[in-house]
């Protein structure tokens, strides 16, 4: 198989990602994620230290986490708008109160996302705020082809051929991730952590599932068991 992106935009790398998170595990599993798919990252751990690099780095997006010691997400938040502040902001908290999300948007943040989180849905909306903000500097795929299977990233539609295919949204998500990596090794741990987010069950046999279903649907052998390491698209 051979990896075609059609309907590519291009644009200079590379969009560079302020991290406002306190705790490390999730803070090393954004900065891991975000850097294998093409952007620069850097980490504050508190809300003052967030403050300063948002204000004088040149960042083009922040991720920001609410229960920062020092100054609070809502402060870090309140200080960056009130100074006139454009960088578009993700808060990515655990609270999911209707009435945080509220006063989060309200607040100026450009969008809302909880925990635990997915991280392909994270990267999504990632990439549509640098493309609302006019800074989009990376390679935008819109459809991904890999031999004859077709996924459209915008439509959320599969095809193997000319025959369309129904995914479940977690089959869609673990297929745009091979086809995004093709004959690369996903180990189960990379593909849990993408397609059900960073605080599933690393016991789970969810990805041995799916990736049965996926094989049942795009082809038997589209998909490669490397053992002892994981998964790999077939090229």
């Amino acid at each position: 198989m051979s990896l075609e992106l059609i309907h590519s935009r291009r644009f200079d790398l590379t969009n560079r990602i302020l991290i406002a998170e306190d705790e490390p595990r999730i803070a090393a599993f954004l900065e891991k994620g975000l850097r294998a798919s093409g952007f620069a990252t850097a980490v504050a751990q508190d809300g003052h230290e967030a403050v300063l690099m948002a204000q004088d780095e040149n960042f083009d997006l922040l991720i920001l986490d609410i229960g920062l010691p020092g100054k609070d997400g809502w402060m870090v938040l309140e200080e960056l708008r009130g100074q006139g502040e454009q960088l578009p902001i993700i808060i990515l908290t655990a609270r999911d109160d209707v009435t945080d999300k509220v006063a989060g948007l309200d607040g100026g943040a450009d969008d809302y996302v909880t925990k635990p989180f997915r991280f392909e849905e994270l990267l999504a909306r990632v990439r549509v705020r640098l493309r609302d903000n006019g800074t989009p500097k990376r390679q935008e795929e819109i459809v991904l082809k890999a031999g004859n299977i077709v996924l459209d990233l915008l439509k959320r539609q599969a095809w193997v051929g000319n025959r369309p295919v129904n995914l479940s949204a977690q089959e869609f998500t673990l297929a745009e991730t091979f086809l995004r990596h093709p004959g690369q090794v996903m180990s189960r741990q990379q593909l849990l952590s993408r397609v059900w987010g960073y605080d599933y069950d690393p016991s789970s046999n969810v990805v041995d599932v799916c990736v049965g279903y996926l094989r049942k649907k795009l082809g038997r052998h589209c998909i490669e068991t490397v053992r002892g390491f994981g998964y790999r698209l077939r090229t």
